[in-house]
């Protein structure tokens, strides 16, 4: 009796996941994928409801995943994603400072106000995915590069973002799309 062939089932894009904090230590957390849990680093103040430009929190909400983008000579081929992912490049900056028109934008380095530059030597940017807060309309001081990234070693706090180890990261990305949303809090 044959068996029936067995074809590879494609992973289903998951709709949501769920960043929670940890009880007793607000600065870690989990994220909740389907029936996945990762550990995951938080902001220095923990969630927050109201977020300002360099207060440390992550941002309660649920947020779209706008596309990102993975450094090409830490991956030798392009992440396998649904979003939108473009290599990075070693100019390339993000800015933060408040009053100026291109707040919470990508930004060519060097540049003329302040900046975070967004090819890393530790490695926090490897592979960075934006998350749609404070990107449309843009609000002044609200805060800005609000990220779902890699952590540290020890998933130390990181100044607002959400962040996984590179590994989960990557292979989190293969099951994310244009309609997952991210739910902090």
């Amino acid at each position: 009796m044959k068996r029936p062939v067995k074809r590879p089932t494609k992973p289903t894009t998951l709709s949501r996941l769920r960043v929670r904090s940890l009880v007793g230590d607000r600065t870690r957390g989990q994220v909740l994928a389907g029936a996945v849990v990762m550990p995951c680093a938080l902001g220095r103040s923990g969630m927050v409801r109201r977020k300002r430009e360099g207060d440390g929190g992550s941002p309660l909400g649920a947020f779209r995943l706008r596309g990102g983008a993975y450094r090409p000579d830490v991956f030798a081929v392009r992440p396998r994603s649904l979003l939108p992912l473009r290599p990075t490049r070693p100019n390339d900056g993000w800015c933060d400072a408040s009053d100026d028109r291109r707040y919470n934008r990508p930004v060519t380095l060097p540049c003329p106000v302040s900046t975070e530059r967004m090819w890393r030597d530790d490695g926090l940017y490897d592979l960075v995915i934006d998350l749609d807060y404070n990107r449309g309309p843009i609000r002044p001081r609200l805060g800005s590069a609000i990220f779902f990234h890699c952590a540290r070693p020890g998933y130390t706090p990181t100044e607002g973002c959400v962040a996984l180890k590179r590994a989960d990261l990557a292979r989190l990305l293969r099951r994310l799309g244009p309609r997952t949303r991210m739910r902090i809090g």
